[in-house]
């Protein structure tokens, strides 16, 4: 049985409370995902904030680009709530959002946090009061503000003031360089104005996403040596598939592991007709293999080689995956810490015993030439040798048995 942990010290100190979940300070890192429904339609809004929601993402953004989706939020909000889904709602703002949450008490009243673009609030003298009065409207409602730099939409003022007085240096630093202090620049300045306006450090959360990794890494490294802060990580237009995964687990293991953010995102774009909770599982996964959080029974599978040439176990691994977490939202309150469990979907006699001992069950299928049985393991003892064609549902079965012996509520172990 794998019992694994990791500690990482955290860099960040400071707690920030957004509705029912605290961010920051020794809390979990928190998982957030956002809607790609028009606000308006609110139907949608809610049914996917909901599947994100059911799926784990712990906080939900949503658009806030007019006043039709202004107007919608309360009733998302209401709708939500009358389906006893209490995750919290962002507003995500843009150019506008001075104007909506002025205009639209209700809405900023019905969201939990608000997300304020520095390079997008105004420019010259109107940035200054746009991104005051959202701020002191965040003041007013006693809500948690994210000041999110994003490097496709840096202020341009700031890039160029430090561009020339780096031009005029006499040793002038690689252009990353600059735009790396432009977006950690942005981030800070911008929280400094937010404390000098009355926002407390308690309700400030910042992010500078750029979709490069090292460029993200280098520039999450600064920042958190620049305050601190709580930080929310993700690496922005992460891409499609497995370039969007491998780019994003990349970026963020690597911060997370130097004890760097306290709530992520994982920004895929989803493949015509996927599902949007592909990104939560996605940063689910990655939390989990680090040792960070537990969302779901983990399974463990071999790639498969020349001695499995069936793909018994390849279809088992995926169908007992699949099983779990589609479980998971009911075993939840049924079966506490069944998220930390161990099972090990074997493809033959070369690992898979010593793989099956390790975890709190696992099953080790013939392979190609071996004796067709498959022994069962259960906290490294072997309690059942299994044959014929009903071997996967048999393994089913027993897997069930060992979650309802071991963890449900009020069990001895």
């Amino acid at each position: 049985m794998n019992t694994t942990s990791v500690s990482i010290a955290r860099r960040s100190t400071v707690s920030v409370t957004i509705g029912n979940i605290i961010v920051g300070g020794d809390n979990p890192i928190v998982i957030q995902s956002m809607t790609n429904t028009d606000t308006a339609d609110i139907a949608a809004t809610v049914q996917q904030v909901a599947d994100l929601a059911r799926a784990g993402s712990e906080l939900v953004r949503i658009t806030v680009n007019h006043e039709a989706a202004a107007k919608a939020v309360p009733a998302i909000r209401e709708a939500l709530n009358a389906q006893n889904c209490t995750v919290p709602l962002i507003g995500d703002f843009h150019f506008n959002g001075h104007r909506l949450l002025n205009d639209y008490p209700e809405c900023a009243q019905a969201l939990a946090k608000y997300r304020i673009n520095p390079g997008n609030v105004g420019t010259g003298e109107k940035r200054d009061s746009q991104f005051a009065t959202m701020i002191e409207l965040a003041c007013r409602h006693s809500r948690p503000v994210r000041i999110g730099v994003n490097w496709g939409s840096l202020d341009q003022e700031l890039i160029a003031r430090l561009m020339d007085e780096n031009a005029r240096a006499a040793v002038p630093r690689e252009v990353s360089a600059v735009m790396h202090e432009a977006m950690v620049e942005s981030a800070i300045s911008s929280a400094e104005r937010a404390l000098a306006l009355g926002l407390p450090k308690s309700q400030i959360i910042l992010s500078c996403k750029m979709s490069g990794v090292q460029d993200l890494i280098a520039v999450y490294r600064q920042l958190a040596t620049r305050g601190d802060y709580a930080l929310h990580l993700g690496l922005t237009e992460a891409g499609m598939g497995s370039k969007g995964i491998v780019g994003s687990t990349a970026a963020l293991a690597v911060l997370l592991q130097e004890g760097i953010g306290d709530t992520i995102r994982v920004s895929l774009t989803p493949a015509p007709g996927e599902a949007r909770t592909r990104e939560v599982v996605v940063a689910q996964e990655i939390l989990q293999t680090m040792g960070l959080r537990s969302f779901a029974p983990m399974v463990t599978a071999c790639p498969g080689c020349g001695r499995t040439t069936s793909d018994t176990f390849q279809h088992l691994a995926q169908n007992i995956q699949g099983y779990l977490r589609e479980q998971m939202p009911t075993w939840r309150t049924q079966y506490p810490g069944v998220e930390t469990m161990q099972v090990a979907v074997m493809g033959c006699v070369v690992n898979g015993p010593g793989e099956s001992k390790h975890a709190n069950i696992g099953i080790s299928l013939p392979g190609s030439g071996e004796h067709p049985a498959a022994p069962v393991y259960v906290d490294g003892e072997k309690i059942a040798t299994l044959k014929g064609e009903g071997i996967a549902e048999q393994f089913k079965r027993m897997v069930d048995e060992y979650i309802d012996s071991h963890y449900r509520r009020g069990s001895a172990n």
